[in-house]
């Protein structure tokens, strides 16, 4: 009997969809590697192996049996994903075009002689950004540069404005799959894309406010108010829109400041400072890579009290989303400053997930943990920090708080299964 993948769902489903994982035809006891590998839009090639041992009857279930060495160890049914390593250092896994999948090939080689085995079997399953129905709209209305994302139905849809950090450009992959558990979502550039500028140097938050604007014009969003979920620097974005922009109903931040950073922030006849840094208290590993988490001003100290959001005027809720090991910068420390700052002012104390051995990219499920890359801005290599099986772990919770929260405060539903496709 020759053996085969079992896969289920079988052919293709959503990226942030589990998949289970079954070899049937093996013989009694048999030592196999498996192994998974996909290239991105780029040609990049990600690859991760795993060593195991069949079960009495001939069978692999990576839901039973715990790899016994190679890029993972233990039970790790999703493993052959979180992973995934860039064969060049410092690449880190995006997903540029969501209107096509990621193509992963499995195979499973005979023994543990690493490259050295006989291929027993393969397959390959498609991961998918878009669940079906869901519909991708181009945005170019007035100043704004976005995609907005729309579930199937007739709606309207609890609307979100997703924002990215400091490497600018637009990214659609996060707002795609969230579009599929239900939620209308905009996917908001603000610098180095199309006619946008080429750098940070001033930020208006009028641009924010057109968006917000547009989002609840849209017959398919459902008001009063829009939600926000922002990483990084779009994380302080954020949160300087719920402090100072009307119909705001609920926000999420991801390993955020509570100070507005890079770039001074204007709004009408205020101006919120950038919290400012010093490069020279940057560390650099043995591998030559920048640790800048010690490089920012602390914005509980004069002069940089000034760049703190003004959070006295901010509509709730919050929830701050963080990794204990940002090496970014210390995102538990701003969001303890956040929530003293918002109860000092009469709000509700904010809900504060903090996740160990997780560093400062947090991503949807099954994305390998980005502990270090190439900036896209800086062009060196940082180190992000985290442990990659802890951090793949916050993935996948961080990835439901944020669902339950949006449908608790902008829909008042439970969270929603994974879309079939």
């Amino acid at each position: 009997m020759a053996a085969t993948f079992m896969l289920e769902p079988a052919g293709h489903c959503c990226w942030d969809e589990p998949v289970r994982i079954v070899v049937r035809g093996l013989a009694p006891e048999q030592p196999v590697t498996l192994r998974s590998s996909l290239r991105d839009e780029k040609g990049a090639l990600f690859r991760a192996h795993a060593r195991y041992r069949a079960d009495a009857g001939g069978e692999l279930d990576l839901e039973r049996a715990p790899a016994l060495g190679g890029s993972y160890v233990g039970i790790e049914p999703m493993g052959f994903l979180w992973a995934l390593e860039p064969e060049k250092p410092l690449v880190r896994l995006l997903k540029r075009d969501v209107q096509t999948p990621f193509v992963v090939e499995l195979q499973v080689f005979d023994g543990h002689e690493g490259e050295g085995g006989r291929l027993l079997c393969q397959a390959v399953h498609e991961r998918h950004f878009l669940a079906p129905g869901v519909r991708r709209e181009p945005v170019r209305t007035g100043r704004v540069r976005a995609t907005l994302f729309l579930p199937p139905g007739a709606g309207p849809f609890p609307g979100i404005i997703d924002l990215f950090g400091s490497s600018g450009g637009l990214c659609e992959y996060r707002a795609s799959l969230l579009a599929g558990h239900g939620f209308a979502v905009l996917a908001l550039a603000y610098f180095r894309f199309e006619d946008l500028p080429e750098e940070l140097t001033d930020i208006h938050l009028e641009y924010f406010e057109e968006a917000v604007d547009l989002m609840l014009q849209h017959p398919k969003v459902k008001g009063p108010g829009v939600g926000l979920l922002g990483f990084s620097k779009g994380g302080d974005l954020c949160l300087s829109m719920a402090s100072l922009l009307k119909r705001i109903s609920a926000t999420v931040l991801i390993n955020a400041c509570v100070a507005n950073t890079i770039a001074p922030l204007h709004y009408k006849d205020m101006i919120i400072p950038d919290l400012g840094n010093d490069p020279r208290k940057h560390t650099t590993s043995e591998s030559g890579l920048l640790d800048v988490m010690n490089i920012w001003n602390n914005p509980l100290e004069e002069p940089y009290r000034q760049s703190i959001i003004p959070l006295e005027r901010a509509q709730g809720p919050f929830l701050f989303i963080v990794g204990q090991d940002d090496r970014s910068w210390n995102s538990e420390f701003y969001a303890h400053i956040a929530s003293e700052r918002l109860q000092a002012h009469g709000k509700d104390r904010p809900q504060i997930i903090s996740y160990p051995g997780t560093g400062h990219c947090i991503d949807p499920p099954y994305f390998p943990p980005s502990r270090a890359s190439v900036h896209a801005v800086v062009g060196v290599g940082i180190y992000y920090g985290g442990e990659p099986k802890a951090h793949s772990r916050a993935h996948v919770d961080a990835w439901q708080q944020i669902q339950t929260f949006f449908h608790k405060h902008l829909s008042d539903k439970k969270s929603l299964k994974p879309s079939k496709m």
